[in-house]
């Protein structure tokens, strides 16, 4: 199996199709970001590391045994026929059975796949990130432009109270009021400028870039008019499961690799013996070397090391297969739930949209009444409350709508 990061990136490239199409023609930077991340994230490249370590194991189990060398010296020469023995080479190599070290690289590369699902898995996970960072940032870049123009709207009516108090058709007391109100919608807009600070560092923190680079994101984002079609067949592909599925795999391979062990080894060696002539003997092969070819087998008799390892691979594979119908349960539940949550999104933001046109209506009555001089800045504030409560509500929901779909993409995608 070759490394080849281009190919791993290649396989997140529908995700990230698929998860663009809702934000309707405002996504370039958020799709700029998300390659970004890809590219730069430290967790992503510990992954593809793994991988490739992962990989390169397939040629360190493509090896043989070391080949035993071995040399004697005869203190005490014992004498053959042909001469006395001074000193004894060997040299002996093991191979194992047939098949055996094919066996070992499928068990590695099998091992490999399982790490190549942890590139799959954390890369959809960093695009679910840093999109929903992007969408809180949204959110709260989104807040705060409602409380500016809602503080402008209160200074419009602030300066209504002043000359009402002039002419005597308002206290005091209207004018603090407003004022205060003010006050409250200035701390919660500071407030929001803190954590738009602090989401914006951990957006840049995802992208492995300096926390204090601005994020530019999108001016409006609109409720979709209608929800794209979800396949939940799609679900079982997920690679959180296909990463059991390999896993599965690679214990059977341990099993070939177990099953391969618990034959037998030849090996073929070869002796080495300098023999010394004998003196005042003339005969053939006299101080003849000795040259003895060999022949071995390692026969593993006392097997129950392989039996054992036999059984723990079947009880293994019936653990990954809970395992992973326990994380089937899990992101089914999890798939459905989200599903839920974006059509309360959607129900919510709908019933926004009228309560906020009411409020909108309620304060042209308001404004009306003011030309007539009989204007309630009690009843100013109430709207105005009323307003504020619906734009942000409605915010949230829009919020909510593509957070759960950044979900859903990362579940079905």
């Amino acid at each position: 199996m070759k490394y080849n990061k281009n190919h791993i990136k290649h396989k997140v490239v529908l995700l990230l199709c698929s998860l663009f199409f809702v934000i309707q023609g405002n996504s370039q930077e958020l799709e700029t970001y998300i390659a970004t991340a890809l590219e730069n994230n430290p967790e992503i490249q510990k992954f593809e590391l793994q991988y490739a370590i992962a990989t390169e194991k397939v040629n360190e189990v493509n090896t043989l045994p070391n080949t035993d060398f071995s040399s004697g010296y005869f203190v005490s020469e014992p004498e053959t026929r042909t001469g006395a023995q001074r000193f004894k080479v060997s040299a002996k190599q093991m191979f194992p059975w047939f098949g055996t070290i094919t066996s070992r690289e499928n068990y590695v590369s099998a091992l490999a796949d399982t790490k190549y699902e942890d590139i799959v898995i954390a890369k959809r996970k960093l695009v679910a990130s840093v999109s929903q960072s992007y969408y809180n940032l949204y959110a709260n870049k989104a807040k705060q432009e409602v409380l500016n123009e809602n503080i402008k709207l209160l200074d419009t009516y602030e300066t209504l109270a002043l000359t009402s108090v002039e002419v005597g058709k308002a206290s005091a007391v209207d004018v603090m009021r407003l004022q205060i109100r003010q006050n409250e919608m200035q701390q919660l807009l500071d407030i929001l400028i803190q954590q738009f600070l602090a989401e914006q560092t951990n957006f840049n923190k995802l992208l492995n870039r300096d926390k204090t680079i601005a994020v530019n994101v999108v001016n409006a984002l609109h409720m979709p008019s209608e929800d794209f079609e979800i396949n939940l067949e799609n679900l079982v592909l997920h690679p959180e499961l296909l990463k059991y599925d390999k896993l599965f795999a690679s214990v059977e391979k341990s099993e070939l690799v177990n099953q391969k062990e618990s034959n037998p080894m030849i090996g073929f060696g070869l002796d080495y013996i300098a023999i010394s002539e004998r003196p005042n003997m003339n005969f053939n092969d006299n101080g003849k070397d000795i040259v003895m070819p060999m022949v071995s087998v390692s026969i593993p008799i006392f097997n129950k090391k392989y039996k054992s390892q036999t059984k723990q691979n079947k009880l293994q594979q019936q653990e990954i297969e809970f395992q992973k119908q326990d994380r089937l349960n899990t992101l089914e539940t999890l798939l459905d739930k989200v599903i839920n949550d974006r059509k309360s999104a959607r129900i919510s933001y709908n019933t926004q949209v009228k309560n906020l046109k009411q409020a909108k209506d309620a304060e042209s009555i308001l404004v009306r009444s003011y030309e007539t001089g009989t204007i309630d800045f009690n009843d100013v504030l109430d709207i105005q409350e009323l307003q504020l409560k619906f734009q942000m509500n409605q915010i949230e929901s829009i919020k909510s709508y593509y957070l759960q779909t950044t979900i859903i993409n990362y579940l079905i995608q």
